[in-house]
């Protein structure tokens, strides 16, 4: 019976071994280092700032209604001719990458977030490319987006209504 035991016991850590080493997929990252990338214009400092205005919490109508879209644009230069694509970074609102949420303060509005847009006007989530833009080579390059205020509870209330984002291109 003791041996029976230390078999059964063998076959069944061989199997349970087998199974924690099993996968299902493999994830492969390919990509490149460049040398040449584009020269990025933020209305000549570090960080641009888009003004997004002073916007009556009446002008939101219901969850999803948005307000104040505001354009803001990110100026290539001395970049190969391709493609851009890029991908914005931020808080959530609540968990929803859909939307950026506004940075805390004491007297922060609340019940509204910052929704993106790529320049066709398509939602743009965080965390996800952008549409591709053209780039021309030797050239100025707008980079067209867009962003508006977006109730995201039925209930807004006033306040301050700021909100950061960092950016990444990838050039194609």
């Amino acid at each position: 019976m003791k041996r029976f035991n230390k078999i059964s016991l063998g076959m069944t850590l061989l199997f349970a071994s087998a199974s924690v080493l099993a996968y299902d997929g493999t994830v492969n990252f390919n990509g490149e280092i460049i040398d040449n990338t584009c020269r990025l214009s933020l209305d000549g400092g570090p960080s641009l700032v888009v003004p997004m205005g002073s916007v009556n919490k009446s002008s939101f109508t219901g969850v999803g209604s948005t307000a104040s879209t505001t354009e803001f644009v990110l100026t290539l230069s001395e970049c190969p001719a391709g493609v851009a694509r890029v991908k914005f970074d931020g808080a959530g609102y609540e968990g929803n990458n859909d939307v950026l949420a506004l940075s805390p303060s004491a007297n922060a509005a609340t019940g509204v977030a910052i929704q993106l847009y790529d320049q066709n006007m398509d939602r743009l989530p965080l965390f996800r490319a952008s549409s591709a833009y053209e780039m021309q080579a030797d050239v100025d390059n707008p980079l067209r987006f867009y962003a508006s205020y977006i109730a995201m509870n039925q209930n807004v209330t006033p306040g301050t209504a700021n909100a950061v984002a960092t950016f990444t291109m990838n050039y194609n």
